[in-house]
């Protein structure tokens, strides 16, 4: 089949190798310059499937609210709010009853675990080295922390996730670098779970798929879809369109609204997160590899030679404009653990800030199957989960799109699960 991907972030990437791996001729459209540009740039590069979880869950709505005005709030809102926003907060409150948690989380952490596995499949197929180091630790600095952590614990159990419980000296074998002089009480420590460069291998899979005959075209947006024939593709700036057989919708919130017209209502919206990136001063003074402070929502994961902190989850706003207080959180925690580890105070520019729209749905789990219109097809709405799901959700697809049952259930991700 002649094949258009709309995104060239981590899940197009992923996706546009799998089509060409199973034969079809694949084009892939990107308005930016270069591949893995927006939300595939500098997040946290866990893999942690245990932890992919909805951010929709009971009890949610009242904890956003109770830290909103907390100095280091890890979920904000930037006034004022859209309408559309609005309205995808209603739907994500709707989605916190137990039941609806529970669907979802079933949904997304079969899909992790998938994923995981077909990450670690390519990986080892294409010799791919990406800045991967084995091990995760979630930080619990009081009992509180330990307590509030105990239903998440059973989540992983349940799942079958190994881990342990582990005292203070434990977590300072594991992680000798920790800071002695701020408070801990123990971590829980996930050593299947790992941390890698999310860039750095869409990079690599993106020669591997240029191999197989993928053709990126950088610097090209998609103006609007044929109505009568969504696969066919009108460019911005070209007087004639683009006809493919099938085309795949990767990109997020673009890809959302191109869809409007024809008539197809994806509730995304942008929950935007932060990161700081810095390169290590003092190798023994650095993390080993990924860390989170459970209070603060902010992972800690040592990427080759670069320091990475990231968190904050921002609704409202733009991605233009950087929240000082969020991002001195990130600066925060980073001291707290590893004072030192990392050349923050030179004047070289060498600390890189990002902030990045995560396209999230108001349930949590991505749309991954057919629109229910001929030739067009979704594979978007990860969240802040993209990088844990891509390789899972990519393959799945790729198999729908011939007629071929996925690997794993995929009940749940096509767009009768939104109404």
């Amino acid at each position: 089949m002649k094949v258009a991907v709309i995104g060239a972030g981590i899940i197009g990437i992923t996706t546009a190798y799998e089509l060409a791996m199973d034969g079809h001729e694949v084009t892939v459209f990107e308005r930016r310059s270069a591949a893995a540009e927006e939300t595939s740039f500098a997040n946290a590069g866990i893999v942690a499937p245990g932890y992919v979880t909805p951010w929709a869950a009971p009890g949610m709505p009242g904890k956003v609210l109770s830290d909103l005005f907390s100095r280091h709030a890890p979920v904000r809102l930037s006034l004022p709010l859209t309408g559309q926003e609005l309205a995808w907060m209603w739907k994500w409150m709707r989605a916190c009853k137990l039941e609806t948690y529970l669907a979802n989380r079933a949904r997304l952490q079969r899909l992790a675990f998938y994923s995981r596995h077909r990450l670690h499949l390519l990986s080892a197929r294409h010799e791919l080295d990406y800045e991967r180091s084995q091990g995760y630790l979630v930080l619990l600095r009081s009992e509180k922390d330990s307590l509030l952590v105990q239903p998440g614990l059973q989540v992983l159990r349940d799942a079958g996730v190994a881990f342990r419980q582990i005292d203070a000296d434990e977590v300072r074998q594991v992680e000798p670098a920790l800071n002695r002089d701020t408070g801990l009480l123990g971590a829980v420590h996930l050593p299947d779970d790992e941390v890698a460069n999310c860039r750095q291998f869409a990079l690599l899979l993106k020669d591997e798929a240029r191999r197989l005959g993928v053709d990126f075209q950088f610097n090209t947006a998609i103006a609007q879809l044929n109505r009568a024939h969504p696969a066919t593709l009108f460019i911005a700036g070209d007087q004639l369109p683009r006809r493919f057989e099938q085309v795949v919708m990767c990109a997020g919130l673009a890809c959302a609204e191109l869809v409007k017209p024809l008539g197809l209502k994806i509730p995304l919206a942008a929950v935007y997160g932060y990161s700081i990136s810095a390169p290590i001063r003092e190798s023994l003074n650095a993390p080993i590899s990924a860390l989170m402070d459970e209070r603060y929502k902010v992972a800690i994961s040592r990427l080759g030679n670069r320091v990475r902190v990231a968190g904050s989850a921002e609704i409202g706003g733009s991605q233009a404009h950087k929240r000082e207080a969020s991002i001195k959180t990130l600066y925060k925690v980073l001291q707290d653990w590893f004072p030192g580890a990392a050349q923050i105070r030179d004047s070289h520019g060498c600390v890189q800030v990002w902030k990045g729209a995560r396209a999230m749905l108001p349930d949590g789990p991505p749309l991954v199957g057919n629109s229910g219109l001929p030739g067009l097809w979704f594979n978007l709405g990860h969240g802040s989960s993209g990088w844990a799901l891509s390789c899972g959700s990519a393959r799945a697809l790729a198999d729908l799109m011939i007629g071929r049952p996925a690997e794993i259930d995929m009940e749940g991700f096509d767009l009768s699960r939104l109404g």
